[in-house]
């Protein structure tokens, strides 16, 4: 264990950060798992609002430095395409 103080200090506020992120990479998931289900369970008027607020979860988490911009991209990507693929009209 550090004895400086400033080597304790710089050890609690990674001790808070390391939970904070846990604790939103922990929601992301949660987000996702809720739109793929719903998807699959052909949801869509409760598919919208949870995918606006699952964006802006990744947008949020992305501008932090949680998770890299190309990793939030690829996420919004997936999910907007697999929500239109199952929106989108049959064609005959």
């Amino acid at each position: 264990m550090a004895s400086h103080a400033s080597a304790l200090k710089a050890h609690r506020q990674s001790v808070i950060r390391r939970e904070r992120n846990r604790q939103l990479r922990a929601r992301l998931r949660g987000a996702l798992k809720a739109i793929r289900g719903a998807v699959d369970k052909n949801e869509f008027d409760a598919v919208k609002a949870q995918l606006k607020e699952a964006v802006s979860l990744v947008d949020r988490m992305a501008s932090k430095g949680i998770i890299h911009k190309n990793a939030a991209a690829r996420y919004k990507s997936r999910l907007s395409s697999r929500v239109a693929k199952k929106t989108a009209p049959k064609a005959a």
